[in-house]
């Protein structure tokens, strides 16, 4: 009699209409970034930013009629853990799209997951180039939009005239394939190889001394020029160093692709005067959007409470998570969907007036943003002069063309 009165209970349910689903209340999207680690230092205040952003989305409304949900996870500067966390946030929590990663080996780890699950991949960070994914929205630089042109500067009168060149770099995919450029870079603009110096420190380095005796014996063989690709905590014992050592940017300049306002926070500048910087933004560019954008920055993170409050700062990074955010926030409008099928194609072609102070422009065909370039001398409070500039956005080319076989390879 049981079996029956269950069989006849199951029978009635599935001749009854079936309750309408509800909608999510909210669109979850995913902040991928490291909060602890050698990486902390770097990555920590796009996770703020972002946070930010969605705070200010939310308040105009959100996304289609719904709030934002953000999901915060940290790889910990681990990154095996980036992939996991990344599969956790696409497969698990459900988000729309996910915006994080800084070091290349770290969005490396994570690209099978987004290509296998078909997510969305915002990387605000500059980076070696040599990629193009569907699944990856690339708002940081290209070589061609910070490496090389720094390096053109540094060649340059304006520059210093530097003949001979000190490649540092921590020890990764990011630091090895740019200084792989620059040097095919170089040896096209008749650079010997002999006036070419390469030298790498894992993550966490902290001791410099040897290192910048040897640049300044180096320098001693003519006009020399540093081109530093350390990446996160190492910056501050290395840039110490350099004041330690008394090696002043009049004599032997430094130009950074990673480091900026944020890194610069935490270390005594006054000897690090002139020293440069090659990035797409600054925080101490003069436009409305950018005094907006570092106001909203400081009223959010002293109602937050985070850390040094009344001292916060805003940078590149920082900046192309926030366009990368209101891009992405359109293109889901545009395709009236999260689909990552339509949403992936209506992000191309999005354009964003960014605190760079330019229209900026999502391109369609490379997923790479058109970007102004600025370069800046370090100031004693942290902040930088502009001492050149691009007069428009440009391209970015993933592929370098220094690079033999990347002919005709600058499009998905």
């Amino acid at each position: 009699m049981r079996t029956r009165s269950l069989l006849a209970a199951l029978v009635i349910a599935a001749l009854l209409p079936a309750a309408p689903a509800r909608a999510a209340d909210t669109i979850k999207v995913g902040i991928l970034h490291s909060l602890s680690g050698t990486m902390a230092i770097s990555e920590t205040a796009l996770k703020d930013v972002a946070l930010m952003t969605i705070e200010e989305i939310n308040a105009s409304g959100g996304v289609l009629g719904k709030k934002l949900e953000p999901v915060v996870v940290d790889p910990a500067s681990n990154w095996p853990l980036f992939a996991e966390k990344a599969r956790q946030l696409v497969a698990q929590d459900k988000v729309a799209v996910v915006f994080g990663c800084w070091t290349s080996v770290s969005r490396k780890s994570v690209l099978p997951v987004f290509k296998e699950l078909n997510g969305i991949l915002f990387y605000p960070v500059q980076y070696e180039g040599e990629e193009l994914e569907k699944n990856v929205f690339y708002t940081g630089a290209a070589p061609n939009q910070q490496a090389i042109p720094a390096v053109e500067y540094l060649m340059s009168k304006d520059g210093g005239g530097a003949k001979r060149f000190f490649l540092l770099g921590t020890d990764y995919v990011y630091p090895r394939t740019t200084n792989k450029i620059l040097r095919a870079f170089l040896k096209s603009r008749k650079v010997a190889e002999s006036d070419i110096e390469e030298v790498y420190t894992p993550f966490g380095h902290a001791d410099y001394q040897t290192i910048v005796a040897n640049i300044k014996k180096f320098a001693a063989g003519g006009k020399t020029a540093v081109i530093s690709t350390i990446n996160g905590d190492s910056n501050v014992p290395f840039y110490k160093e350099l004041g330690n050592a008394g090696l002043k940017a009049t004599e032997v300049p430094v130009v950074a692709f990673s480091v900026g306002e944020e890194e610069l926070r935490g270390i005594d500048t006054r000897p690090l005067v002139g020293h440069l910087a090659s990035w797409n933004y600054f925080m101490s560019l003069k436009n409305k959007e950018n005094e907006a954008f570092a106001r909203k920055y400081r009223e959010y993170a002293k109602k937050k409470g985070l850390p040094n409050a009344d001292k916060v700062v805003t940078n590149d990074p920082m900046e192309a998570t926030y366009v990368g955010i209101h891009m992405w926030k359109q293109a889901v409008e545009k395709a009236k969907t999260t689909d990552p099928e339509k949403v992936i194609p209506a992000v191309g072609g999005q354009t964003f007036q960014a605190p760079s102070g330019f229209k900026l422009t999502m391109d369609p065909t490379n997923h790479h943003l058109h970007k102004p370039v600025y370069i800046g001398e370090i100031r004693p409070d942290g902040q930088f002069n502009i001492v050149w500039k691009t007069k428009a956005p440009i391209r970015a080319q993933p592929w370098s063309p220094f690079i033999p076989g990347n002919e005709g390879k600058q499009k998905l």
